[in-house]
């Protein structure tokens, strides 16, 4: 699902919990795969057009909104309150900030349930089936109005109050995914998502996810294709070829983005300019592996038979 089909939404994140379960420590700078828990639950709402983080101010790996709780530590309730304040599109994802396994496709799948049944939110469970309400997609006017109508109940003030309290007044439809509804509580978990995302069927994906974050890019490549490349020019012409030559095909990609910018052309996306230096690399390697071929025959004449020699003899000139 792409970002244009998901459509327009803000975020809220709440990263500003007390981590009691694991002894008091920064949850949301705890590191998973090489990025921070808080930077894997942003690259997951990407797509937002404003990420609101409910916590103290701290680098990150996207531009967000920071606020503040009042007061701060009051809670998840009033830490969404706060959040809200600064969401201005109709439909809003509200996350927490441990989930390593949250992804762009669930967020969508949330907002996608959301449309559909006309329900006031759309909300993720867990393997046990039991809501998880810091992964889930709201309206916005909804939440506002019933926060309003929560904290009249509690005579003005917010802080200390369950999420029950919000959620038991809403009407929820339900997404299934013990996946992207892990979360870590407790070192134990922290250790189980670092294994997990090592494991060789996720390994290389989390790994280009975490680069891409790393080095500020956000782009959608064909990875098999870049491997493909990298294999024939291992292969074909040396094995320090493979990096190199991904390096340049990326060079020559953002060489020819920045032309067309330059020209006035605009781009349809730099994933389509690294899909042409790849094929055209790729039609390189192939090229150069024919030559080592025992077999390879040099281009034929036109209309010469295959297996025709050339005449290498000379006629001497008439002397006459």
């Amino acid at each position: 699902m792409t970002r244009n089909e998901v459509g327009s939404y803000d975020a809220v994140v709440l990263a500003g919990g007390g981590a009691a379960r694991l002894g008091g420590a920064d949850k949301p700078g705890v590191r998973v795969g090489g990025r921070t828990l808080l930077d894997r639950v942003l690259a997951a709402c990407s797509g937002a057009g404003t990420t609101v983080v409910v916590a103290a101010p701290r680098p990150t790996s996207r531009p967000v909104v920071w606020t503040r709780e009042e007061p701060a530590g009051g809670g998840p309730l009033a830490a969404l309150d706060a959040g809200l304040r600064h969401a201005g599109a109709e439909r809003l994802v509200v996350l927490s900030a441990d989930l390593p396994f949250l992804g762009e496709q669930t967020v969508g799948r949330l907002l996608t349930v959301l449309d559909e049944s006309g329900a006031d939110g759309a909300v993720l469970t867990d393997p046990d089936g039991r809501d998880q309400p810091l992964v889930a997609a709201y309206r916005r006017d909804t939440l506002q109005r019933e926060i309003a109508a929560v904290a009249d109940e509690a005579g003005g003030a917010l802080a200390g109050l369950p999420l029950r309290r919000l959620t038991a007044r809403l009407e929820l439809a339900r997404v299934a995914d013990p996946v992207a509804a892990f979360d870590c509580d407790t070192w134990d978990d922290v250790a189980t998502a670092r294994a997990r995302i090592r494991e060789h069927g996720t390994v290389l994906d989390e790994w280009i996810s975490a680069v891409k974050d790393e080095l500020g890019i956000d782009l959608d490549v064909d990875t098999g294709a870049l491997l493909d490349l990298a294999r024939d020019a291992a292969h074909g012409v040396a094995r320090p070829a493979a990096p190199l030559t991904t390096f340049l095909v990326g060079y020559a990609a953002a060489q020819a983005a920045s032309r067309a910018g330059t020209a006035g052309e605009g781009t349809t996306g730099g994933a389509e300019a690294v899909a042409e230096a790849t094929r055209k690399a790729v039609a390189l390697a192939a090229r150069w592996a024919d030559e080592d071929r025992q077999d390879a025959k040099p281009d034929a004449t036109p209309g010469a038979k295959p297996d025709a020699k050339p005449d290498v003899t000379s006629t001497p000139p008439d002397a006459g």
